[in-house]
């Protein structure tokens, strides 16, 4: 439900027994047990990317306290339930939605909430802010498309754009990077069947962080190369093995028990490291200079329920 619809006003937005309201500075999260206060700039940031990513695999940790659950036809919206202090003080609650419902409900949020200067998918360096007052205008880069290849870029029907050859310019940070393209020759006969193109150059166009496009998907296999700077704005609870592909400069992982929010590692990754992320914890990444980033997924829908059944690791190798 969507209340207060005031030009001059933030609206206020009802979704099951939460409430979602903002002011100049905070968002404001109501359930029946309790209130939780996030920084406008934050929240939207998380916001946008549960939207884009329709939800993502498994949890989308906002932060400590709130996030979504994605059961792939519904989504668990939750307060506390990943806290071990809410849950000891009784203070955690959570509700499930067809994902239509909540997908709409969010939309609307980032519509209403979402200053038109203000870029989410953006680094803080590359856009104004996101506090003060309600002012006309519309947010164009809401809207954005997240890029996905059917096959992989470049290939008959791929459906991914070409940053380059849609007039995206070389982000400041990837300005030494090469933009020749790799020459194709195949045998007459195997016209299309065979495509290759500089991924280093694609990536150097990118206008968003952390947000993987899909640019390779063979079965159930998709290579979703991303940039990223400043700090992931979720913290992504795993509901499978995740890979990651140091392709450029430096990320710092923090990773913790999903279920519990303990430390269990921090790890740095630098240009040319691999590693892999289990299907029982959380991650928050920091990116001191624009990094880029290749996260290799396996989309079987299959896999959280052999996961929950005990008939997969949540690791991938043992050594």
């Amino acid at each position: 439900m969507i209340n207060n619809s005031s030009i001059e006003n933030y609206q206020t937005f009802t979704l099951g027994r939460f409430t979602f309201r903002r002011d100049e500075y905070f968002a404001y999260i109501h359930w029946p047990q309790a209130e939780h206060i996030m920084p406008i700039d934050q929240f939207l940031r998380a916001l946008m990317r549960d939207v884009a990513w329709g939800f993502f695999y498994g949890t989308v940790n906002f932060d400590s306290v709130f996030g979504t659950v994605n059961y792939y036809g519904s989504v668990e919206v939750f307060a506390g339930k990943f806290n071990a202090a809410f849950v000891a003080k009784n203070l955690a609650f959570s509700e499930r939605f067809d994902t239509d419902t909540i997908q709409n409900i969010f939309n609307h949020m980032l519509k209403d909430w979402t200053p038109a200067e203000f870029d989410p998918f953006a680094a803080p360096r590359e856009t104004s802010t996101a506090f003060g007052k309600k002012k006309p205008g519309e947010n164009m880069a809401i809207k954005r498309n997240r890029e996905t290849a059917k096959r992989m870029v470049g290939m008959k029907d791929d459906s991914a754009l070409r940053t380059d050859a849609n007039g995206y310019p070389v982000n400041e940070h990837f300005a030494d990077v090469p933009q020749d393209e790799p020459q194709v020759v195949v045998e007459p006969g195997f016209e299309g069947c065979l495509n290759a193109f500089n991924l280093f150059a694609y990536l150097s166009r990118s206008n968003v962080t952390w947000n993987p496009s899909i640019t390779s998907v063979l079965k159930d296999s998709l290579f979703c190369p991303t940039t990223e700077e400043y700090i992931l704005p979720v913290i992504h609870g795993n509901d499978r093995v995740e890979w990651f592909i140091q392709l450029s400069d430096e990320i710092i992982w923090n990773v913790e028990d999903k279920e519990t929010g303990k430390p269990r590692a921090k790890v740095t990754m630098k240009a040319g490291d691999i590693a892999a992320m289990p299907a029982d914890i959380r991650h928050q990444g920091y990116s001191p200079k624009r990094s880029m980033l290749l996260v290799w997924e396996n989309a079987s829908s299959d896999i959280p329920e052999l996961i929950r059944q005990g008939k997969v690791p949540t690791n991938p190798v043992n050594f």
